[in-house]
C-alpha cells in the first residue's frame, strides 16, 4: 500500500519545521523505528523515525524546505 507521510506536530506551538536532511533515498528500505529523516523547528532539531517496516517511494520535501505541520514530506510503500 502507498502512504503519504505528513510531518507530525512535536510541540503544541509548532507550526512548521524545516527539513535538514533525509538519511533514506527513494527505493530504500527501512525497519519500523529507523530514522527517516532530521527537521529543525525553532526550539530543537529531531529525527523522525520510520512509523512501520516499508521503502521510501519519494521525497516531496527537499532538504532546507520549511514543511507546515500536516504537509506531506513523503511517500512510502508498506
Amino acid at each position: 500500500m502507498i502512504v503519504s507521510l505528513k510531518l507530525p506536530r512535536f510541540g503544541m506551538t509548532m507550526e512548521e519545521a524545516t527539513v535538514v536532511k533525509w538519511y533514506r533515498q527513494p527505493g530504500e528500505g527501512f525497519k519500523t523505528g529507523e530514522p527517516l529523516y532530521e527537521i529543525e523547528t525553532e526550539k530543537v532539531t529531531t529525527t523522525v523515525e520510520a512509523p512501520c517496516d516499508g521503502r521510501l517511494l519519494a521525497i516531496v520535501a527537499t532538504a532546507d524546505t520549511i514543511v507546515d505541520v500536516g504537509s506531506v514530506v513523503c511517500k512510502i510503500e508498506t
